[in-house]
């Protein structure tokens, strides 16, 4: 375990994309963004002497999209997905996070995303995200 550049925190959750070091939360992290540490050990790690910022935002990877079908998710969608705050809410239960775990690494997805909908919590997480993937129409809704 490593310790959280600003809090001193024992911690492995995080790292900085730019200096690698480690940190515990969002708001550890603003703070280590802006701060000479950041700039010093990427000075360090560089080893050119060049003086390199953190990022701001974490970079988007391109995406490739090889095998568009009816069911693909646009992008702008996905990317309401990552800012939905009523996701982040539920995100926050640890058993929700496990379920998910368990479906992305089983053998058999499907099997575990059908035990997975027996949960309550899983349900209520499917039916926030659908309705950010697929928002109803008016009609539907009363």
């Amino acid at each position: 375990m490593s310790e959280c550049i600003v809090c001193n925190k024992t911690t492995d959750k995080y790292k900085c994309l730019k200096c690698f070091a480690f940190y515990c939360s969002l708001d550890c992290y603003k703070q280590h963004k802006e701060s000479p540490e950041c700039l010093e050990l990427v000075k360090n790690k560089t080893n050119d002497g060049e003086i390199k910022e953190c990022p701001n935002e974490i970079d988007e990877p391109t995406v490739h999209e090889p095998f568009k079908t009816e069911d693909t998710v646009a992008l702008e969608k996905l990317k309401a997905l990552g800012l939905s705050d009523d996701i982040k809410n539920l995100l926050y239960n640890p058993h929700l996070r496990n379920l998910l775990k368990e479906i992305d690494t089983a053998p058999n997805a499907w099997k575990a995303i059908r035990a997975a909908m027996q949960e309550p919590l899983f349900l209520e997480f499917a039916d926030e995200c659908l309705k950010i993937v697929e928002p109803g129409t008016d009609e539907d809704n009363l």
